[in-house]
């Protein structure tokens, strides 16, 4: 058996490709709301967060041979539920300072149960961040997961698990669904979505868990390469279908596909990659900052908003699409890269007050 001391270059490899496609699903959408060319534009982009949970299981599963429930638990609170926390401030300070144009769907409680209330949902403070509360139900059911693996349950659930998202679609949380709304209602929407996402997303967990249990299988994705491709343009082009006909829309099933795709290609070139040592270096580079873009990057989406007048989602009614695309493709460059630049300077300040500090516990690198 494989001795299980390190993350893998490809899955670290392809950590850092996923925090990219989740910065582009929410700074390069354009076209008007039920669109044509918007619904294209979101198939193509959206829906990273499937490959970060599959990373996630993967994760999990490849370093479960010193799994200790309290020791686990721990840790996921140093290093997930801190950063969270800390990175959470400026989104705060938003929602108290400009909350209509921030969206705070909570403006008007004392602020002493605002906070608490934003903190334990994520969505509003920093959209991406309603992942934070729900891969902390996976943290707490962790020792369900390997209890199910150990009996020879967990990967025979997995065609159930993957139906499962398929029918049951993640929901909406929209600023535009609370208003008028009592604070326990609002705060259902709220939680309502991250429930749904978390059994929505329990198969790509799973899944990540099986790859890593069953790493030669990783392999045959390369092998059978054409058939995902496939797979994938099909579900994609479905969904496009659904989505423009019945306003259905689920991202997942085509991102599962793109996964495996990513998966196979990365680890047949691992060597390669390994051996062009620049290109390595970059790619590591912006995996090992992959969770702390995570936490800031909606930030900056904002403040370049108010900066330029731009909205999240650029019209394309009068303007050219080659221009609109150059907008969102300079806008996801200038997000990416204030986000390293940042998170870059705060560690380098932090580290210059106190050596021995822990960044990861402040911002997540």
């Amino acid at each position: 058996m494989e001795k299980k001391t390190k993350i893998l270059n490809y899955i670290n490899v392809f950590r850092g490709l996923a925090i990219l496609l989740i910065i582009m699903g929410h700074v390069m959408q354009f076209g008007e709301s039920s669109s044509l060319a918007h619904i294209i534009n979101c198939e193509i982009i959206c829906g990273g967060t499937a490959l970060f949970i599959f990373i996630s299981g993967f994760l999990f599963q490849h370093l479960s041979y010193k799994f200790e429930y309290k020791n686990y638990l721990l840790k996921k609170w140093n290093n997930v539920i801190m950063p969270y926390l800390f990175t959470a401030i400026p989104g705060l300070i938003f929602c108290f300072v400009c909350p209509t144009l921030y969206g705070n769907a909570f403006n008007g409680l004392n602020k002493l149960i605002q906070v608490p209330t934003l903190l334990s949902i994520g969505r509003v403070h920093n959209t991406p961040t309603w992942f934070i509360p729900m891969i902390a139900i996976f943290f707490l059911c962790s020792w369900i997961f390997l209890k199910l693996e150990k009996k020879g349950i967990l990967y025979k659930l997995l065609p159930l698990l993957l139906l499962i998202t398929i029918i049951l679609p993640r929901g909406s949380a929209e600023y535009q669904d609370t208003i008028g709304l009592s604070y326990i209602a609002k705060y259902w929407i709220y939680v309502k979505y991250i429930i749904m996402g978390f059994v929505h997303f329990i198969s790509l967990y799973v899944l990540g868990m099986y790859c890593s249990a069953n790493k030669h299988v990783i392999d045959k994705f390369y092998d059978k390469r054409l058939i995902l491709w496939i797979l994938m343009l099909f579900f994609g082009a479905l969904d496009i279908y659904t989505q423009y006909r019945w306003q259905y829309s689920n991202f997942t099933i085509s991102k599962t596909f793109l996964t495996l795709l990513v998966l196979g290609y990365l680890k047949h070139y691992d060597e390669f990659i390994l051996s062009h040592k620049k290109t390595n270096t970059a790619l590591d580079f912006i995996a090992k900052y992959s969770f702390g873009i995570f936490f800031v990057h909606w930030y900056w989406l904002f403040v370049i908003n108010q900066v330029f007048d731009m909205k999240n989602v650029i019209p394309l009614e009068g303007n050219n699409i080659y221009i609109v695309l150059a907008i969102v493709f300079a806008r996801f460059i200038i997000v990416a890269l204030l986000s390293i630049l940042s998170l870059f300077v705060i560690k380098t300040l932090l580290l210059k007050i106190n050596k021995n500090i822990n960044t990861r516990k402040v911002i997540g690198i």
